[in-house]
């Protein structure tokens, strides 16, 4: 069977998070709810920023950005896990699979791109206030956006090609969505080559657009911990926050899964920190910048006071 080329498969069977049909039932309440906060919080905060011309300035752009990948993202996966868990059978079609990978890897490598351009950003505003306008135009942001993107769309694009050529011993993938690496466990050739474009890739996408952020930001800190103003210090502060804490929490979950050996971490594991990245992330990431940021509170205040005046 190993010899044999694997466009064969019509199906995979993916053996998702539980087998018992009241935790099925009980994790689809769970995931149904954080869902629909993720989509509905995501595309409140594309709104707000559409609507409220105090927020077109470029750190803006790119948090509308973000949200809208968050989305994509998220809709790459979760519904199917939705629909999977009240399933007896968890099956998806060979071709919903690949399209699931690609898509679900492409958001995930173009949010690393676009944290470190936000990062960027912040490192333009606080180090040339005076000139931030002029340097961070509107043709960067849309270019930094759009190379973000084709970035990630390369870079999924060439893992899902390398993958999906490989022979497969199995079509049962122990995890809730086609993974990478869950795939790569089916696989009955030796991965030697792909291991090392999963290091390849994992440092071009997760570890290149980690340090730019470091750097960044510990420039950004000695230069804030030298304004004279406490109030001035805790707005700079404020403004970083929020992007740190979210990077904190997606570079930490990607490195943990992808800068490892293949074989390096259980499948279970890996299926918890798939569920955070994939789930949690983008849920919390509209409620942290919201809960951190008056800007965007209120525009949401205003945003409410036009609506409640027309009616």
């Amino acid at each position: 069977m190993g010899g044999e080329n694997q466009t064969w498969v019509s199906e995979f069977i993916l053996q998702g998070l539980s087998r018992d049909w009241e935790t099925q039932v009980s994790l689809f309440v769970l995931f149904l709810a954080m869902y629909l906060v993720t989509v509905l919080g995501n595309t409140l905060i594309i709104l707000l920023i559409r609507l409220d011309s105090r927020l077109h300035t470029p750190m803006y752009f790119f948090l509308s950005v973000l949200s809208l990948v968050d989305i994509c993202y998220t809709n790459s996966t979760v519904p199917q896990m939705l629909v999977h868990f009240l399933s007896s059978r968890k099956s998806i079609p060979f071709h919903s699979c690949v399209f699931q990978l690609y898509i679900s890897l492409a958001m995930g490598s173009t949010e690393f791109f676009l944290l470190g351009a936000m990062a960027y950003d912040r490192y333009v505003a606080v180090f040339h206030p005076l000139h931030y306008t002029v340097i961070m135009h509107g043709g960067l942001c849309l270019g930094l956006a759009a190379g973000c993107l084709a970035a990630g769309l390369s870079n999924s694009l060439m893992q899902t090609i390398i993958i999906f050529q490989l022979p497969l011993c199995r079509n049962v993938i122990n995890h809730f969505a086609c993974e990478m690496l869950a795939v790569l466990r089916l696989t009955c050739v030796d991965i030697s080559f792909n291991k090392v474009m999963v290091a390849i890739s994992g440092f071009l996408v997760i570890m290149l657009p980690c340090f730019l952020v470091l750097f960044s930001y510990v420039h950004i800190v000695a230069t804030i911990l030298h304004i004279r103003s406490t109030q001035g210090r805790r707005k700079a502060f404020g403004t970083c926050a929020s992007h740190l804490t979210v990077v904190s929490m997606c570079f930490g979950t990607a490195i943990f899964t992808y800068m490892r050996p293949v074989g390096g971490s259980s499948a279970e594991q890996e299926k918890m920190v798939a569920l955070f990245y994939a789930v949690v992330t983008p849920m919390l990431n509209p409620l942290i910048y919201s809960l951190r940021n008056k800007d965007v509170i209120g525009a949401l205040g205003r945003v409410v006071g036009k609506f409640n005046e027309k009616r």
